[in-house]
């Protein structure tokens, strides 16, 4: 991994799945998986600004996207060969969402353990090179509504969640976008990124019918 934990205890709670039945919810990843996301997005934001001087905010965001996708972290999850050490029950699923969750959780672990620096290097180590085989960032739905809404002048578009479905331990969740002028449209996802999303993804789809009649 390229770290090593002086409080162990942090790294145990980073591979611990909430439907651990030996684990309280203070105890379970979410907490360093939400710490872990921050530390990434600030990371590989540097690194990106550092590698594509000439690229503006919206090509940089783009491509963070695409570099921190679920796809890549579960790459770096089996890079670190994580599936042999989460702790998990309860009938969960060891899925693609779970082994990306643990892995911003291990970036978090380590940010407490031993600071940026640390955490930095390891990053640096399993997520900047993947840049190196990266395609050209593409728009993601939320981005393409965004930029479609300001084109129009017609304001941002707005998301909320509005319903929470399942157990605990792997939550389904049910997100709402609305625009001015539009019928608000809802998409269900295994997190809020992916409900987000999906929902974007409905009303683009209508705002653009729309405008092609």
């Amino acid at each position: 991994m390229g770290h090593h934990f002086e409080n162990e205890s942090l790294l145990t709670q980073a591979l611990t799945h909430a439907s651990s039945v030996h684990a309280s919810k203070l105890e379970t990843y979410e907490r360093l998986e939400f710490l872990g996301d921050r530390v990434l997005g600030l990371v590989v934001s540097e690194f990106l600004m550092d590698r594509y001087p000439n690229e503006n905010e919206g090509q940089l965001s783009r491509r963070l996207s695409a570099l921190v996708d679920r796809a890549n972290l579960t790459s770096v999850a089996a890079d670190m060969k994580l599936e042999n050490y989460i702790i998990y029950g309860g009938g969960a699923e060891l899925n693609e969402s779970m082994q990306a969750d643990v892995v911003e959780a291990v970036f978090g672990a380590i940010y407490c353990d031993g600071g940026l620096g640390p955490a930095k290097k390891v990053i640096e180590k399993f997520i900047c090179p993947l840049s190196d085989n990266a395609q050209a960032p593409r728009i993601d739905p939320k981005t393409s509504l965004q930029e479609w809404a300001q084109g129009k002048k017609i304001g941002l578009p707005s998301y909320k969640e509005i319903g929470k479905e399942g157990p605990d331990h792997q939550p389904i969740f049910l997100i709402q976008v609305v625009l001015d002028g539009f019928e608000p449209k809802n998409a269900r996802g295994s997190s809020k990124r992916v409900a987000e999303q999906a929902a974007a993804l409905k009303l683009l789809n209508h705002v653009t019918e729309i405008s092609d009649d």
